[in-house]
């Protein structure tokens, strides 16, 4: 067998882009844990900070529609403007207790993939970046943190600078060893603290398209740093909220 190397074995933190990422260097992690800030990622943070369970799901199509009725939940389609969408201003109004099916070509679709491989999947966002990596610091195993990107008109994958200093907030927050990959989040990060997340990201492309867009209130919602203590885990398929102890509601 030849040698992976681009896996970032012998690591204990790793980073990676996009779902090929996710299968390459998470199928070894114990814990994998997605950032796509605009928007996937914070929706989730907004959904589960209301008591909201959350259905990651790769699609928008007739399947997406036949699992929501299956799981007894709300498909967030966006098409409707009363309705759930992958806005965290939308889904952090729901009444508690609801549940959503959020598809996503980006962020849902890691999450997907990587809990397919086997890995504990957790969607960190820099809202909660430091919350998730304390608790991340009670496991043991390999973490990789997948910046999921987004999307070029052609279909490949455009990193973007938002997803990047995502990563780096949860890296920086963890312990162990980094590898040059994790490290170079971690600096964007680091680098970005000292001039103001907000600043630094508010005129990125990701920012400016929302806003055109009308989601101007999702930007500057996504954009706060370290403001949230909610940890969404992973349970049967499904993101719910840590109770004060960090365990997974029953």
């Amino acid at each position: 067998m030849g040698t992976d190397f681009h896996s970032q074995d012998g690591f204990d933190l790793r980073f990676g882009w996009g779902p090929t990422a996710t299968a390459e260097i998470g199928r070894a992690a114990r814990s994998v844990v997605v950032v796509d800030v605009f928007r996937f990622t914070t929706a989730v943070e907004a959904a589960v900070g209301r008591g909201v369970v959350v259905y990651p799901y790769r699609w928008h199509d007739d399947s997406a529609r036949e699992f929501s009725r299956f799981v007894g939940g709300t498909l967030a389609e966006g098409s409707d403007t009363s309705g759930p969408s992958l806005s965290p201003m939308r889904l952090g109004a729901l009444p508690p207790g609801s549940t959503v099916v959020l598809p996503s070509p980006n962020g849902s679709t890691c999450a997907t993939l990587a809990a397919k491989a086997g890995a504990t999947v957790f969607a960190s966002c820099i809202r909660n970046a430091g919350a998730l990596a304390e608790h991340l610091r009670a496991l043991e195993g390999p973490v990789a943190v997948i910046a999921c990107g987004e999307r070029w008109p052609d279909g490949s994958l455009r990193p973007c600078v938002e997803d990047l200093l995502g990563a780096g907030a949860v890296l920086r927050g963890l312990g162990g060893s980094l590898s040059p990959e994790a490290e170079a989040a971690v600096g964007a990060w680091t680098s970005a603290l000292g001039h103001g997340v907000a600043g630094a990201l508010a005129e990125c492309g990701s920012a400016r398209e929302l806003r055109a867009k009308g989601h101007e209130e999702d930007v500057a919602y996504a954009l706060q740093s370290d403001v949230s203590s909610v940890v969404p885990l992973p349970h049967d398929g499904r993101f719910v909220r840590a109770d004060s102890a960090g365990n997974r509601p029953e």
